[in-house]
């Protein structure tokens, strides 16, 4: 069970290491490519862009043909994405490669959750489904140690290249653990393959393969004898207003500005280009030790108590932030501090909850089709804050972190109102137990 979970979760890691290995290379590109701060933002996003068609059309196929295909076809878009974008030799060709490398991200962050999701019993969801975010931010931190390396050992003209192309490395490995995946169970059940179901069960630990089996093909044949459901209908309003609320919350923190542009805002703070890059591995080392913790929390205490945290002290670390880049004189150690707060209660928070979350609080007759609408939420964000980051730092500076810390204050009241608890329900009994 921990192996599939893990295995699967890989996507997450390079779901991280493609997302934040570019942070490292912005200066080179506008260099490179002659980029306006305007071209500069949508080169950045353009990867998220592919993330945003990617999510949308990443469900329908994983409904159909299974999650272990889909994750193959994701796997070989990183190993193509990665090695194109390090060999790019015009902007339209990185533009592209950069393209089908979100493209593989939105899909792995539809599918690779609802797996997790899949082959792991309800007490133990929260903490096998956060692995996924454990991934993301390892590959996170391994990208922000890559590029201090290779900036560090390469010429200036070339580092940006092989930036880009050593995430072919865990792309490779990620398409090699695929193979040996088992194919989801529920999944299965749903084929109306119960026996197949049954053993891949009892390989993966389940202690009573035979029961869970019978539970799933009881759901399976309530949601087959309704109609095709549709996401968009009054039964599914508040699931569906939840996964498009905390999605839009996730990225209205800032943390994409944060992760893509980390050594820019620190050179911002005083920092010099080396120094930033470095600040950006304590960045990266801070969101993996607050995600840890977060496993360890998660199933503990529930969903909406780590929010209620994550909402104050990340709008107190923006806000922070935001003061000491309008200052005169900004403090670059107070900068740090802040930026460094903000990544360890946004780790422990929405960064462990949302996946966790949008993977189980729709019934599962929706599940895939609302995965990917929360995923497309979180993306379309994602590339329009990435890409409008750049032009509105330029024009409101530090101000733009204390925009992102009243969202986070906004977040802790949606949490408070409207947000509802799916700790310890079965994915199963989420039809059952309404979200309201």
């Amino acid at each position: 069970m921990v192996f599939s979970a893990l295995g699967a979760a890989l996507g997450g890691l390079l779901f991280g290491f493609d997302t934040a290995v570019i942070s490292g290379a912005t200066g080179a590109l506008q260099s490179r490519f002659a980029l306006s701060d305007g071209a500069l933002g949508f080169t950045v996003a353009s990867a998220l862009i592919g993330t945003v068609i990617g999510s949308l059309i990443a469900g329908a196929p994983a409904d159909r043909f299974g999650r272990k295909p889909m994750l193959l076809a994701v796997a070989i878009c990183y190993v193509i994405s990665s090695l194109g974008t390090g060999l790019a030799f015009d902007w339209y060709s990185l533009i592209g490669f950069r393209f089908l490398g979100g493209l593989a991200i939105g899909a792995a962050s539809v599918v690779t959750p609802i797996y997790i999701a899949e082959v792991s019993p309800a007490h133990v969801r929260g903490r096998l489904v956060a692995l996924n975010q454990l991934n993301i931010v390892l590959g996170i931190l391994l990208a922000f140690l890559s590029n201090y390396a290779i900036a560090s050992l390469a010429p200036a003209d070339v580092a940006w290249r092989w930036m880009f192309g050593v995430v072919a490395v865990p792309s490779a490995l990620f398409l090699v653990v695929t193979f040996i995946l088992p194919d989801s169970p529920r999944w299965l059940v749903v084929q109306d393959r119960d026996e197949e179901a049954r053993r891949v069960m009892a390989r993966l630990g389940f202690h009573d393969p035979a029961g869970e089996v019978v539970q799933m093909r009881v759901a399976a044949d309530r949601d087959a004898s309704r109609a095709k459901p549709s996401l968009f209908q009054a039964a599914y309003s508040a699931p569906v207003g939840c996964a498009i609320a905390i999605a839009m919350f996730n990225q209205l923190s800032g943390i994409n500005a944060l992760l893509y542009y980390a050594p820019r805002i620190f050179e911002l703070g005083g920092a010099g280009a080396d120094s930033a890059l470095l600040q950006s591995v304590a960045v990266g080392g801070t969101n993996l030790v607050f995600t840890i913790l977060a496993l360890f929390l998660i199933d503990r205490f529930g969903r909406k108590p780590l929010l209620y945290f994550g909402s104050v002290a990340t709008a107190v670390a923006l806000i922070l932030v935001g003061l000491q880049l309008e200052s005169a004189h900004p403090n670059g150690a107070l900068v740090l501090l802040g930026l460094l707060g903000f990544i360890a209660a946004f780790a422990i928070s929405q960064g462990a909850v949302i996946w966790v979350f949008i993977s189980e609080v729709f019934p599962s007759a929706v599940r895939g089709k609302g995965q990917a609408l929360g995923s497309t939420t979180h993306w379309v964000m994602a590339a329009a804050i990435t890409w409008a980051f750049p032009v509105f730092a330029a024009h409101v500076g530090g101000w733009v972190f204390a925009f992102f810390g009243a969202m986070m204050l906004l977040q802790f009241f949606w949490v408070w109102k409207v947000m509802p608890e799916t700790n310890g329900v079965a994915l199963e009994d989420m039809d059952v137990r309404r979200v309201h």
